[in-house]
């Protein structure tokens, strides 16, 4: 009987760390954060305005079918017929990576993956690393500072 209880306990003990390994790896994010030591990744607003809404807007990122239209992923713009500058630097200053900015989504999905950039549901926009509007993401994206 007292081995049947040990050899019952070994079982469960098994299944147990074995259902913990499982959920930590399921938890766990693939590429986590790096830490920011409770530093804040600044960016202005003010450059913002001047130099990076206005390509969002011309490229329509934020008409009713793309980011203007409700979440897309995880960025979301007003739209034309309601513009907010402050929502939208909100919601840009979300996709910019403060340890790394020129691999930010805001500068990378734009981009032309065969540039360098990530796979966007709109398509690419920028197919050189000179286009005036990709210097312009990734000059903002850059400009931060930790606080």
């Amino acid at each position: 009987m007292e081995k049947n209880r040990t050899l019952q306990e070994i079982t469960v003990a098994c299944a147990l760390l074995a259902a913990l390994s499982i959920a930590c790896d399921h938890a766990s994010p693939a590429d986590p954060a790096p830490p920011s030591g409770g530093q804040t990744y600044v960016l202005s607003y003010d450059k913002f305005s001047a130099n990076v809404e206005p390509v969002l807007t011309s490229l329509g990122c934020d008409n009713m079918n793309c980011h203007g239209g409700g979440i897309r992923g995880t960025f979301q713009l007003s739209p034309p017929n309601d513009k907010n500058a402050h929502y939208d630097f909100t919601q840009a200053c979300m996709q910019v990576t403060g340890s790394d900015p020129k691999n930010s989504p805001l500068v990378m999905k734009p981009l032309a993956e065969e540039c360098g950039g990530a796979t966007h549901g709109g398509g690419s926009f920028f197919f050189s690393l000179d286009d005036s509007n990709y210097i312009a993401l990734l000059q903002w994206a850059e400009s931060g500072s930790f606080k």
